[in-house]
């Protein structure tokens, strides 16, 4: 089945690009490389899952034009967003011959588009680069924004940058791939996006949850470009985090590295310990008068619905993750601050919360 191509403008000051959404486009990744200008290197940085399933694919595209063409494959998983595997890609690159004329592309899920993006920002003091998302996560999220980097063993994301690609690739076909806990786990992002800025794409959620789970193409060719609206409209108003717009986009993921950090690195997949920290902080909400317990209640039985977990286990003390937080790249003056609901489509960023409360949200 071919699916209808649609493409999201992300226009920013310095560096405007486009979201090209649509099926069979990793075919055509050395065609837009090529049509960069100037390019005589293509870089791959992926993880050894998608190598074996998109690497040839993307190599043979890029491959006849005439390029330099290398891969680098790193280990699948959290752990290789670690200064160690940062290090081990700089000196490949520069043993690779990389100049300001490469071009880095990062093939795989939102580990992959992290860590190549803080490559490309870095080394050389910047090269250019491409995301071609293989997740449902990466497509619409971590793909767009331009925000690259690596986690400290004890804080996610706290080392990186911002660095916007020169383009995303977005193939639909290669939801069809994924294993079904991963599928499950991006649409946690999805979630999000409805409670944080559109409650009409929340309902449209709601009623579509059988197509959603059957991935079919066209559906959420349509679902991922309207995320992509979304986190383009916020990322053209707060490129940088410096008006607090930006901060919307961390509905849950306060809870949510905590609860990674916490629990270790690779025990939940990101979309799933965000699914968690979204309704932890909607209880939080609620115990401020913010919001009902019916919209609670709303996102816990759609997340509930896509097989995503919503309780944390007993075993797993809560104190240390508020300790967690007060690391949050957030944190102001030791003070955590909060992204909470105000009503299913709106959030509103929130400081001076009580301890007790925070701990009581965990439950």
């Amino acid at each position: 089945m071919t699916v209808e191509s649609t493409t999201v403008h992300v226009g920013l000051a310095e560096r405007s690009y486009d979201i090209h959404i649509g099926s069979d486009n990793l075919s055509v990744i050395g065609q837009l490389v090529h049509g960069l200008g100037d390019v005589s290197h293509a870089v791959i940085i992926t993880d050894s899952n998608v190598r074996e399933l998109y690497g040839e694919t993307v190599l043979k595209s890029l491959t006849q034009y005439d390029l330099q063409v290398d891969i680098m494959t790193v280990p699948a998983g959290e752990s290789s967003k670690s200064v160690g595997i940062l290090e081990e890609l700089w000196r490949q690159m520069l043993s690779l011959g990389a100049d300001r004329k490469t071009v880095v592309v990062a093939l795989g899920g939102g580990v992959v588009g992290d860590l190549a993006g803080f490559v490309a920002a870095s080394y050389g003091r910047g090269v250019r680069f491409v995301q071609i998302p293989t997740t449902l996560l990466a497509t619409v999220d971590s793909s767009v924004g331009g925000k690259v980097g690596i986690n400290l063993p004890d804080a996610k994301n706290m080392v990186g940058a911002f660095w916007q690609p020169q383009a995303v690739l977005i193939d639909v076909d290669v939801l069809q791939s994924l294993p079904a806990r991963d599928y499950h786990a991006g649409l946690a992002e999805v979630v999000k996006y409805g409670v944080i800025q559109d409650e009409d794409f929340f309902n449209r959620l709601e009623n579509n949850v059988g197509l959603i789970l059957e991935r079919d193409a066209e559906f959420m060719r349509d679902v991922i470009a309207r995320c992509c609206e979304l986190k383009a409209y916020v990322v053209e108003n707060d490129e940088r985090e410096t008006t607090g717009l930006r901060a919307i986009l961390n509905y849950g993921h306060t809870f949510c590295h905590a609860i990674e950090a916490c629990a270790g690195y690779g025990t939940y997949m990101h979309g799933e310990a965000v699914a968690i920290g979204m309704l932890c902080a909607s209880r939080l909400a609620e115990a401020l008068g913010r919001i009902t317990a019916d919209d609670t209640a709303r996102q816990h039985d759609l997340l509930v619905q896509f097989h995503l977990p919503t309780v944390l286990p007993q075993d797993l003390e809560r104190e240390p993750m508020v300790e967690a937080m007060k690391r949050d790249k957030k944190t102001e003056h030791g003070k955590i601050r909060f992204i909470l609901p105000s009503r299913i489509g709106h959030v509103e960023l929130v400081d001076n919360v009580n301890e007790a409360l925070v701990l009581a949200a965990f439950s």
